[in-house]
């Protein structure tokens, strides 16, 4: 998980970058997750990966400034992909609560498609996934840790 979401994105990152610079001109899409905002436990090691994704990707945003290349990190919240079953979440309240707001494969390449060609620096899918986003950055550890974990305790 860290070669694909940590090294090989940096290193392609790091690949393709120069060459929009000297161009001028380009757009680079990272897909990191509403998991960056928060840590996660039972899915430590993807939240985290995810939460350098955003690091990343805003400060390289900024990096970038007037150079006519522009980072937009997209933060989608829960999708149904192959990985839900590898990591066996289709069953959390995250996918199955209330609350929840399941996001197939293309509408998130729609938004993320709409961002990167907007320039937007961080994109966060959903009024929802934003609640989420800002609560995670607000609310104490005490609090927000236990209440992921329950979100995140994979299904029976």
């Amino acid at each position: 998980m860290l070669q694909v979401n940590v090294v090989a994105l940096t290193e392609l990152t790091r690949a393709l970058l120069p060459a929009m610079v000297a161009r001028g001109r380009g757009r680079v899409l990272l897909v990191a997750s509403t998991a960056a905002f928060q840590p996660g436990p039972t899915m430590a090691v993807y939240c985290a990966s995810k939460a350098f994704v955003l690091s990343f990707g805003e400060a390289i945003s900024y990096e970038l400034r007037g150079t006519g290349v522009t980072v937009t990190t997209l933060c989608p919240g829960p999708t149904y992909t192959g990985f839900t079953d590898v990591a066996n979440t289709g069953q959390s309240v995250l996918f199955t609560g209330p609350m929840a707001s399941v996001m197939s494969p293309a509408a998130v390449a729609r938004e993320g498609y709409r961002a990167a060609a907007a320039g937007k620096r961080v994109h966060v899918v959903g009024f929802a996934n934003k609640v989420v986003a800002v609560s995670g950055r607000f609310s104490p550890r005490a609090l927000s840790l236990p209440v992921t974990a329950a979100i995140l305790k994979p299904g029976k």
